[in-house]
């Protein structure tokens, strides 16, 4: 099922698990939203492609991933990008759109392994942090 242009339900529900990881019809709603209004625009923005590391979680995927049991993915809110300059996509990010939370997941203090944003129809606190030896750090 095509999303927007460049972005597929299928890409943002893939896991390397093996566990089932269908979303229901609210956690698809809130995936339209979050390429609607974030991953495609920034895509655009940046003009190449961006890779989805992690979209939607069912629980046991979230549980088997390691992720917090209050994820974003598991609402269909949050995906885990990266593409050939993830500091890059991360300032655009930052600067340029609405989000509840922006992460600098992983990586160095130059280069991110990967970008962290979850997108809420409502309430988007606009936090922007880093992960920093396994605990979330608010930037400046």
């Amino acid at each position: 099922m095509k999303l927007t242009e460049n972005f597929t339900l299928e890409e943002l529900t893939v896991t390397s698990t093996g566990l089932k990881n269908v979303p229901g019809t609210n956690e698809i709603v809130a995936l339209q939203r979050l390429t609607l209004n974030v991953l495609q625009p920034v895509r655009e923005m940046f003009g190449n492609p961006i890779r989805i590391n992690s979209g939607y979680r069912s629980v046991s995927v979230n549980k088997a991933v390691g992720g917090s049991e209050t994820s974003s993915h598991c609402k269909g809110e949050a995906a885990d990008l990266s593409c050939d300059d993830n500091a890059e996509l991360f300032r655009l990010l930052r600067d340029n759109f609405k989000f509840d939370q922006l992460i600098w997941e992983g990586g160095d203090d130059n280069q991110p392994a990967w970008v962290h944003v979850s997108f809420k129809v409502a309430g988007n606190r606009h936090q922007v942090l880093k992960m920093r030896n396994g605990k979330y750090e608010f930037m400046s």
